[in-house]
């Protein structure tokens, strides 16, 4: 056993730093992603999921440095993402309204001006909605309409129409639609 650690001192020595270095990274997403959620008034929930999204992320690079410093070789290594990106690209393809919801989520996380709790009109030629949002996930906005229905309506549309903020006084003025 001691022949190992011997024989692979320094692979050992730098996957420690490694692990180290992509550990303060992550504690320090994690703490950002939690302290924008609270400035802007998201639920820890949803601080959570963009906090996954960016550990996901920092596994796959810790994967592919980790890689490096076990001695693979270039070539190797460049034929195994190409094959595997060839594969990803693919499915991803077939399932690009997921990937588009998901990432139109992560936007929404940093970027969305409205809140659980306040009521927006979403300007949809076919299907106008009034409605107070209940939660915001991954995949889709919840939506409370005024008869009491349940909608949900999917992340990558809500940032594609035009959403007003509804007011109080402006709840009752119907000359608006």
């Amino acid at each position: 056993m001691s022949v190992y650690f011997s024989n692979y001192q320094d692979e050992i020595i730098n996957t420690i730093i490694l692990l180290i270095i992509l550990f303060i990274i992550r504690s320090i997403i994690v703490i950002t992603v939690k302290k924008i959620g609270k400035k802007s008034g998201t639920t820890e929930a949803r601080a959570g999921l963009i906090g996954r999204y960016a550990t996901v992320t920092l596994v796959l690079i810790a994967i592919l440095i980790e890689v490096f410093i076990l001695g693979a070789k270039t070539a190797d290594v460049t034929l195994v993402f190409s094959s595997v990106f060839a594969v990803i690209g693919v499915a991803l393809f077939a399932i690009w309204s997921i990937l588009s919801n998901v990432t139109s989520g992560v936007i929404m996380f940093f970027s969305f001006p409205y809140k659980v709790g306040d009521k927006i009109r979403i300007h949809d030629k076919d299907f106008p909605i009034d409605a107070i949002i209940e939660d915001i996930r991954a995949f889709q906005i919840h939506l409370r309409d005024d008869y009491g229905n349940l909608v949900t309506y999917p992340n990558n549309l809500i940032l594609q129409k035009a959403v007003t903020l509804l007011q109080k006084d402006a709840l009752d003025d119907t000359s608006i639609l």
